[in-house]
């Protein structure tokens, strides 16, 4: 039961990342002791489309609900393996489907709660309830009567006379059972028990030193010359972080989640840049409470040791059996074969940012600390453009509501309302209603957009309420970035980097939004992970489409559109830095591959030693462009993307070849848009995923179209 159990409550208790709680963001605690009965979580919200009671619900709900829902699962689904009656896709399979309601929609609010707005008592929960999900989840799947009634159905499947995606939905649940363990004996099971619970904890442990170590890693800069070269609010917002951390009349440089930082762009100061990348480069690693070396080094070795007994060589093969790359040996041919190109591409770019600092005398050899800083200037140099001259045209309503939402109504019809009546969570948390070309309610859309001290790093989309029939649920889905906040009555101006990641979230979110499936498995984006991140990349593509940037790019004080000559440039400056863009992503890929295609028998204990044999080993050990994410903060390899993190180039070959199909069909149109939304991003997860995708383009993906994008197709030819 993938989606309903694995995905919903572990987001929740293991793989989201929490932060430090500040006073001014905490949510508003309870005035008084509540009753049980006043749990909001308790009955479905009578909001419009069971939207989230954020105005009534408090951190004491969370554990009394998520325990209550866990139990009452717990009885429904034993209900269904004691049932007398000889087992029926009705009783059983469907059955299943309708578990586990409290616990589902109370799971859907405290994960995303968990990464977005956390506080000390949703960490403490967290870490109470992650090894006891583990339990909960566990005593469902390894339940051998259970198994029994669905191994039954699943025997006979062709006899049943099942639609496809009732049959589809059976095969579903006889694979997550069997590869959760169910054929083990009962020996193996309570290991596999102990393993899981163990694996749960560590993940949450190592989740909250993340952006504790963020928090605690930020650069003091005491001399305000020091900052030479960063834009006028990022040194305000610098003092307030400061300030806000105790340090009055200093400024704080705070870390991103990636190895790369922002502010290495700009800074002048070659001692100061160093400073944030070597704090950067070293979280998690420096020895102290937040250190997660051990962790990976121990999570590596159980799940080796979990592969071994479900009958697998290590984790890796485990993982990619149930994606659609298939084999380990498809992932690391795709990651091998692109590696020695994109590592030459990279070396070209260094080349050209050394013969600029040579040109100026500058004494040094181009270390990571510098390669944002010189890129910028070859950038400048090709282009005759930075990224300083674009960021005033993209003002964070302008990319929204004319950018983002502009794009979706002229590809798909859709209609955006704001909803000021709403609750949400936090300030700064806005909700539109989206509607259907001919007015008709399709679902809720909430933004979580600035950076908090209370909110994991990084960009991603929930959904609160998935879309499905059998119980008739619509949307309501929302997206996050990290986009700093600008100080009181400032515009918001975004770099080109976060537009882009605007319009990828939004991809997401009309994945979930366009769901139309019968059952509560296959909602939304509950397909592979190497799949899920196709749909929200091509979306990325309508950020540079020329119709839609002239609408949203607009100077945010005169108005004025973008000139046509900057425009131009931008365009033209697309695939410069890809060499760099490439390697630090196939080095944080090949990382997590070689993590976890380790044997039981011959896992690393040191975890950085390991690290760096595996960069070397894989010709990645090029120091000017570290991993875009190190072992010790690599918190995708702790969650859902354990041995998955490749699923962003394995989608970007499909990308690719939509991008292509959009252009030779004549580009933003309606009927290209609801074909898309017909053939693929309306079905979820009730077909193969690769079915999906020929049933939209009409044939299986060549990769050709991305080495192009790449700037790779000539370094490897026609492969």
């Amino acid at each position: 039961m993938k989606s309903k159990l694995s995905l919903a409550l572990a987001a929740a208790l293991a793989t989201a990342t929490p932060g430090l709680l500040h006073a001014a963001d905490a949510p508003a605690p309870a005035q008084a002791a509540e009753p049980v009965s006043a749990n909001p979580f308790f009955t479905v919200s009578s909001l419009p489309y069971q939207a989230p009671r954020f105005d009534l619900i408090r951190n004491e709900h969370y554990q009394p609900a998520l325990e209550r829902g866990m139990a009452e699962q717990r009885a429904e689904i034993d209900a269904i393996a004691a049932n007398p009656d000889a087992p029926t896709f009705e009783n059983t399979i469907v059955a299943m489907e309708k578990t586990g309601a409290l616990l589902n929609r109370t799971a859907a609010v405290f994960g995303n709660l968990a990464g977005a707005h956390t506080n000390p008592e949703i960490q403490k929960v967290q870490a109470a309830l992650a090894p006891k999900f583990a339990a909960h989840q566990d005593a469902i799947l390894l339940d051998g009567t259970l198994f029994a009634r669905v191994k039954s159905l699943h025997d006979q499947r062709d006899a049943l006379g099942l639609d496809d995606q009732s049959k589809r939905l059976l095969e579903r649940y006889y694979i997550d059972f069997v590869r959760a363990g169910a054929n083990l004996s009962d020996a193996d099971k309570e290991t596999l028990k102990a393993m899981n619970a163990e694996l749960a904890s560590l993940a949450t442990t190592f989740s909250q030193n993340v952006l504790k170590e963020v928090n605690t890693s930020g650069v003091l800069v005491e001399d305000v010359a020091e900052l030479d070269g960063l834009p006028a609010e990022a040194v305000t917002a610098a003092a307030e972080a400061a300030k806000a951390a105790g340090h009055e009349g200093k400024w704080l440089i705070a870390l991103q989640n990636t190895s790369g930082q922002p502010p290495l762009t700009n800074l002048t100061n070659r001692a100061l840049r160093q400073r944030i990348m070597e704090a950067s480069l070293t979280r998690g690693t420096r020895g102290n409470e937040y250190d997660n070396t051990a962790i990976v080094a121990k999570v590596a070795q159980l799940r080796a040791d979990r592969a071994r007994l479900l009958g697998y060589d290590n984790h890796a093969h485990y993982v990619l059996e149930d994606e659609t790359a298939g084999t380990v040996a498809a992932v690391n041919k795709l990651l091998s074969d692109l590696a020695p190109a994109a590592v030459a591409n990279a070396r070209k770019e260094a080349a050209e940012m050394q013969a600029i600092i040579d040109a100026e005398g500058g004494g040094f050899e181009l270390g990571a600390a510098d390669w944002a800083f010189y890129a910028e200037k070859v950038r400048q140099q090709k282009y005759a453009f930075d990224e300083s001259q674009l960021r005033p045209y993209f003002e964070i309503n302008n990319v929204l509501e004319k950018g983002v939402f502009y794009a979706a109504g002229q590809l798909f019809g859709l209609q955006f309302k704001e909803r000021k009546d709403i609750p949400v969570y936090h300030p700064d948390v806005r909700v539109w209603e989206v509607f259907e070309a001919d007015g008709s309610p399709l679902g809720l859309f909430y933004g979580d957009f600035y950076a908090r001290p209370t909110k994991r790093g990084g960009a991603w989309m929930n959904a609160y309420v998935p879309q499905n029939g059998l119980t008739g649920t619509r949307p309501v889905v929302a997206n996050h970035q990290n986009i700093p906040k600008p100080s009181e009555g400032q515009p918001t101006l975004m770099t080109f980097d976060e537009v882009t990641t605007m319009f990828h979230e939004f991809g997401h979110a009309l994945h979930g939004l366009f769901s139309d499936v019968k059952y509560p498995q296959f909602a939304g984006t509950s397909v592979p992970r190497d799949f899920v991140e196709y749909p929200s990349q091509v979306n990325e593509m309508w950020a540079t489409w020329p119709s839609i940037l002239a609408n949203y790019a607009k100077h945010h004080q005169t108005g004025e559109p973008i000139p046509q000559a900057l425009l131009d440039k931008v365009l033209a400056a697309e695939q410069y830095g890809q060499g760099h863009a490439t390697t630090e992503y196939l080095a944080a890929a090949m990382l997590d591959q070689a993590i976890h295609q380790q044997t039981a028998g011959n896992v690393a204990t040191d975890a950085l030693a390991f690290e760096a044999q595996a960069l070397k080993a894989a010709g990645l050990d090029y120091a000017p462009v570290p991993p875009r994410y190190r072992s010790a903060y690599f918190s995708h390899i702790m969650g859902g993307y354990s041995a998955g993190y490749y699923a962003y180039l394995w989608s970007e070959v499909l990308d690719a070849e939509s991008v292509e199909w959009f252009k030779e069909n004549g580009g933003l149109k309606r009927e290209n848009g609801d074909h898309f939304r017909r053939t693929l991003l309306s079905q979820g997860g009730s077909k193969d995923a690769m079915q999906l995708f020929r049933d939209f383009r009409g044939r299986d993906p060549e990769v050709r179209p991305l080495l192009v994008r790449r700037g790779l197709d000539e370094a490897i030819g026609d492969e």
